[in-house]
């Protein structure tokens, strides 16, 4: 499977099995995640079969199973919530290579269980992601049309249209998809309101570059 087809299979998942993630795919999950690190400046940590992530009460209405999870960390400077967003779709899509189901929690979760498990000097955790076998494989969000977020000067190119398509794809706060999407010649200029508005941003980015292809445009 490629990030691409991930991007449009991978669909928000709250329930898991008990079935425990294989020690290769640890490994690769891993060995991603500490490359985004390194070449973000990131804290992200990866922690197994653990069950603090979510106290009682989300775990009887909101959620089950989640055992394992990415903690979204970094020292915090400008630019974390982008870079976090960014690399934190990236490390989701890869999972869904592996046919790992997935789940970005920005606040729903115990800070203090989360808190405990993070990297040592992980600096502002800005949420995570869960990761397992889901009970389902989840259902697509709503989505808004092309026009509402995005405006090309001229006839869009068909790596625009696109881009804008794998954007309406990527999770957002709330869902509100709160994007502002401007393309001119080759140049893209892209914008993110609203809660978790860098994350979002960073999350945005990964999804359009994923669409439309990274050597198709620059961003302006």
């Amino acid at each position: 499977m490629t990030l691409e087809e991930a991007m449009r299979t991978r669909h928000t998942v709250r329930r898991y099995t008990e079935e425990k993630i294989p020690e290769d795919l640890l490994a690769r999950l891993d060995e991603r995640m500490r490359g985004s690190n390194e070449r973000r400046g990131l804290a992200m940590s990866l922690v197994t079969e653990n069950t603090e992530a979510f106290g009682p009460a989300l775990k009887l209405f909101l959620t089950k199973g989640v055992r394992n999870y990415l903690i979204l960390a970094g020292p915090d400077r400008p630019g974390l919530d982008e870079a976090v967003g960014y690399c934190g779709a990236d490390m989701m899509l890869f999972a869904q290579t592996l046919g790992l189901n997935s789940w970005w929690v920005g606040g729903t979760y115990s800070r203090k269980g989360v808190e405990r498990n993070a990297a040592p000097g992980a600096g502002k955790i800005l949420g995570l992601i869960a990761l397992g076998y889901g009970r389902t494989q989840g259902v697509p969000h709503r989505s808004k049309r092309p026009e509402e977020v995005a405006s090309y000067a001229g006839p869009a190119p068909e790596w625009f249209v696109k881009g804008v398509e794998a954007l309406l794809l990527a999770p957002t706060a709330l869902n509100r998809q709160a994007f502002t999407v401007r393309g001119e010649g080759r140049k893209v200029s892209i914008t993110c309101g609203g809660a978790f508005s860098g994350v979002d941003l960073g999350i945005g980015k990964y999804h359009f570059e994923i669409g439309a292809g990274r050597e198709a445009f620059c961003w302006a």
